[in-house]
């Protein structure tokens, strides 16, 4: 690769320097050759050879556009062009200016190779013109051509040195900024990529967030109005068999009292408040208060116990804890018909456990899998809010041997 920005000086003087050359040549020839003693000879050599070489000029131009150099034509182009300046020199000392073209146009035309030969060639012809003409005249004409020789040819050998490394160099900054110029463009592509990747990532996670609040809101429902609901058909069920006014009186109080608490858990639901229960105390008096209307309304016998150095939760653990312990003591009550249940919360070091334990009719675990896909909200939701707050849960049963439900969260603490 190139630098355009080198090349084109270099290609203009290519086009026109010879031509400027030859122009000044033909014009210093003219204007000497009677100072030099040019013979009838010499000015029969140059009047050919001066058009030979405009001519020579215009086919190379036009085969350096077809096929450019280095190659066997470009090569027989340089020699031919360097035979006609050593002639005209030869005739003319002052034609040394054509000459002085095949410094500028070896490293172009010859293989690296052939370079310094050519070179050596035309400092041949520059070193007779610098002495006074060919052919040298006596020893000491002779001794002063080797002489000049030899320095043109130092001066020769310095320049095309540092023109080389020049070349080289201006090749070495093409490339490194063809390979910029590359990496840019690979990275506007990652670019380009990575910005459609945001905008699929931002879509995902738009239609999970949507999906996340659609099961939160299916779980608070169901946590809450569902619950609720149950509860007013048991406490109405108690009263359609009730043996007096006093004993219906009693259980249509609670059924009332149940639906105005899950109307306000509905409410607090909709707006992602904490649970009613949590809104004026904490954790541990909202699960004794829990434990203790669920014992009051199902007729079993409920302890609540609490453990550790009780902390101040972060309001997300504590609804989550709740939430759980709600999920698993309506459980029981539904499908368990225990006559003892216990519930214990711990705060120990960085977590904190929960703990609901019946002494109920039990269950096969394996078997809750095949139930819950249809739809359900039991252990696989007191599962997913445990794990939503980087928790889980265990649950451990067999048949007629009671259910203990385990759920351990990291100890977030309040820190308002």
């Amino acid at each position: 690769m190139t630098n355009p920005e080198y090349q084109q000086p270099r290609a203009s003087f290519q086009t026109w320097g010879p031509w400027a050359l030859l122009a000044a040549a033909v014009v210093a020839g003219v204007m000497s050759a009677r100072v030099v003693g040019v013979d009838r000879v010499g000015l029969v050599v140059c009047a050919v050879l001066v058009p030979a070489a405009v001519v020579l000029q215009l086919w190379a131009q036009r085969v350096r556009r077809k096929r450019p150099g280095p190659n066997r034509t470009s090569v027989c182009l340089y020699l031919l062009r360097w035979a006609f300046a050593f002639v005209l020199t030869w005739a003319n000392p002052f034609f040394a200016f054509y000459a002085v073209t095949g410094y500028y146009i070896a490293v172009r035309e010859l293989p690296r190779r052939l370079v310094m030969p050519g070179l050596f060639l035309t400092a041949v012809t520059m070193s007779g013109s610098e002495i006074g003409g060919w052919p040298p005249h006596g020893v000491t004409l002779w001794l002063g051509f080797f002489l000049v020789l030899a320095v043109n040819m130092g001066m020769v050998s310095v320049f095309t040195r540092y023109a080389l490394q020049e070349e080289a160099r201006s090749l070495n900054q093409a490339e490194t900024i063809g390979e910029l110029e590359r990496t840019n463009a690979a990275l506007q592509r990652a670019l380009d990529e990575n910005a459609a990747l945001h905008a699929q990532l931002l879509l995902q996670a738009r239609e999970a967030g949507v999906a996340d609040e659609r099961r939160r809101l299916a779980a608070e429902i169901h946590d809450t109005i569902a619950q609720g609901l149950t509860g007013i058909i048991a406490q109405l069920q108690v009263v359609a068999n009730a043996p007096d006014l006093s004993t219906a009186r009693t259980h249509l109080e609670r059924a009332s009292a149940l639906a105005r608490h899950s109307l306000g858990e509905a409410r607090r639901s909709v707006h992602n408040l904490t649970p009613v229960a949590l809104a004026a105390d904490g954790l541990p008096e909202a699960l004794k208060k829990t434990v203790s209307e669920w014992g009051e309304r199902t007729g079993t016998r409920a302890e609540f116990t609490v453990t550790g150095t009780t902390e101040q939760l972060h309001d997300e653990v504590s609804a989550t804890l709740l939430r759980i312990a709600q999920e698993a003591l309506s459980n029981a009550a539904r499908h368990a018909r225990p006559t003892r249940v216990g519930v214990t919360l711990s705060f120990m070091g960085d977590e904190v456990t929960l703990d609901v334990r019946d002494d109920g009719t039990g269950f096969d675990p394996a078997a809750v899998p095949e139930r819950t896909r249809s739809g359900g909200f039991g252990l696989e939701g007191m599962r997913a809010r445990a794990e939503r707050i980087a928790g889980s849960l265990t649950v451990e049963s067999e048949p007629g041997q009671g259910t203990a439900v385990s759920a351990r969260v990291p100890l977030v603490r309040d820190d308002r």
